[in-house]
């Protein structure tokens, strides 16, 4: 959990190239054409030790009505929301317009620690430009030029100089978010796992309106329950609390180290199940699958088997996936899902040493070569772990780029039968053979 400090502005101000200078890296689109920045982008950034994530948002017109603007002004309305500080940028050469104060009506409403940001300010002698926007309301103005990175180090001072870092300091223990459609029953599971009403249960959808951390000691170890929202399909959602719900589940999921799944047994898994996963794999989180309410299900034998190939046929990208099934009204088996989280922290963090990875790799690719693509050779010379939380790996070749994704989840699927990893996604970077080993 980081504090947030969220871009606002007019359109043209120049806050993607504020964003950009920020973080280092160009990953907003920067043209001179109004609406190109539609939703928010979030990236992770550190100022002075101080860890924190910065929000670009779409340029504002508060009185344009427009369909776009609308889907904009959302958009920004929940970086708003959402943040501790909030760096409104206005142009300094254009001086104060109509739509720079139309926007501070908006902030003062916000209640958030606003600073203006004047920019395009790029040299010394005109930083008196400034003074003419204390006229929008606001204490902190600071004169900035984005485009040169005068004065941005003094800005981040400012955004962060009223956050308490100790207050999103993540509670010590192993992390485990509690996601799914509404009404699947992760409140009832994260009252069961507590032994008492840590949270709202009820029968009407989206009762859970926030992220709620509960800490409960299990074996001696710790581990923190994120309840959220429940993630409805974007269609569905039409209240402005209800869509900031859905991305606090998705907030918790980047949180987490094991994410639970939760799917209603007696609707079986839906396409808004598969959406779900999908956030969840697209953050390379360990994930356990559980099927809940298993009470309510006539079954046999076969009924387990049956839903778990379904399961394996319609997610083929979270073939590593354990699936459990539950009931969390009657404790059925509730805490195996604990057992199997700390199972999956372990094999999250696991790392292999590069001599034994290179073995196995001897042996892989010894019984299976790489395929000839393009009448071309390829050979993977050499393999290291660089990271963890996903494991991640270093495949070093001669034609990184003529590998086949096939032949990776071959590795994969070898890796698994050699090293475990049970229930993790793993990460393959390919490198050209004299590329340095870095992420």
């Amino acid at each position: 959990m980081k504090p947030i400090v969220a871009i606002v502005g007019r359109p043209n101000v120049g806050k993607s190239t504020l964003f950009n200078k920020l973080v280092g890296d160009k990953i907003a689109i920067v043209e001179n054409i109004p609406g190109v920045t539609r939703d928010r982008l979030y990236r992770d950034c550190e100022w002075q030790g101080k860890e924190f994530l910065l929000v670009d948002t779409g340029g504002l017109e508060p009185n344009n009505k427009e369909f776009l603007m609308e889907k904009i002004k959302f958009q920004a309305k929940i970086a708003i929301d959402e943040a501790d500080t909030v760096i409104f940028v206005v142009d300094g050469t254009a001086g104060v317009t109509a739509l720079d104060e139309d926007i501070a009506v908006v902030l003062r409403s916000s209640h958030k620690k606003i600073i203006v940001a004047v920019n395009k300010v790029d040299s010394k002698d005109r930083e008196d430009l400034r003074f003419e926007f204390y006229a929008l309301g606001f204490e902190e103005v600071i004169a900035v030029s984005a485009e040169h990175k005068n004065n941005l180090g003094d800005l981040l001072d400012i955004a962060l100089s009223n956050i308490n870092m100790q207050e999103f300091i993540d509670p010590d223990g192993i992390k485990i978010a509690i996601v799914g459609k509404p009404n699947a029953g992760k409140s009832s599971l994260t009252n069961a796992l507590c032994n008492e009403e840590r949270t709202i249960v009820s029968p009407i959808a989206g009762t859970t309106r926030d992220a709620i951390d509960t800490t409960i000691k299990y074996k001696n170890q710790d581990f923190v329950l994120i309840d959220t929202a429940g993630i409805r399909r974007k269609s569905k959602v039409e209240e402005d609390l209800e869509y900031y719900s859905v991305l606090r589940a998705i907030k918790a999921i980047k949180r987490a180290d094991v994410v639970i799944l939760m799917i209603d047994a007696i609707e079986g898994l839906t396409e808004q199940d598969k959406k779900i996963a999908g956030l969840i794999h697209d953050e390379n989180k360990p994930v356990i699958v559980t099927v809940n309410k298993w009470d309510l299900i006539t079954k046999d034998n076969f009924t387990m088997n049956e839903f778990t190939k379904e399961f394996k046929a319609e997610l083929l990208f979270l073939q590593y996936a354990p699936i459990m099934f539950i009931s969390a009204l009657t404790r059925q088996r509730i805490t195996t899902v604990l057992d199997k989280s700390q199972e999956l922290f372990t094999e999250y963090h696991k790392r292999i040493s590069t001599g034994i990875l290179n073995n196995v790799l001897h042996e892989i690719t010894t019984v299976r070569q790489v395929p000839t693509r393009k009448g071309q050779v390829v050979k993977i010379k050499y393999i290291t772990q660089i990271g963890e939380a996903p494991p991640t790996f270093a495949l070093f070749a001669n034609k990184p780029e003529l590998i086949h994704f096939s032949y990776l989840r071959y590795l994969e699927n070898q890796f698994r039968e050699y090293f475990g990893f049970d229930g993790v996604p793993i990460k393959f970077v390919l490198r050209g053979k004299n590329e340095k080993v870095n992420n």
